[in-house]
């Protein structure tokens, strides 16, 4: 009974920070902000319903197979978003509100592969 319950809780707090991100998605001004949102958001909706599949199911089977999929998604999405952000940045898309990249413009950055 109370494996159900705390099932219950991740779910709904991974529902919550899916949600947050998806609005994050649609209401942020610029790709940088809404790589953000997306990526810290999802990543924590996502792991936490893992975690309830960990919880519901216990450390062999399809609960090890949730373990496997946290630590995956917690590889994976900090580097796809720094991925994205790069790519923006090289690509010459602008911050919103006049920000500029931390010691000039996004030109000036350093190319490792030159």
């Amino acid at each position: 009974m109370i494996r159900d319950y705390a099932t219950i809780a991740l779910i709904a707090v991974g529902a919550f920070f899916l949600v947050v991100g998806t609005v994050g998605l649609l209401r942020l001004p610029d790709v940088y902000n809404r790589m953000h949102a997306t990526s810290k958001a999802t990543t924590l909706g996502a792991a936490s319903i893992f975690l309830a599949g960990f919880v519901q199911f216990g450390p062999t089977g399809a609960g090890l197979v949730c373990l496997v999929g946290i630590v995956f998604l917690f590889l994976t999405a900090p580097t796809g978003a720094h991925v994205v952000s790069r790519a923006a940045q090289r690509m010459g898309v602008d911050f919103a509100g006049g920000v500029v990249w931390p010691g000039g413009d996004s030109e000036d950055v350093d190319d490792p592969t030159e």
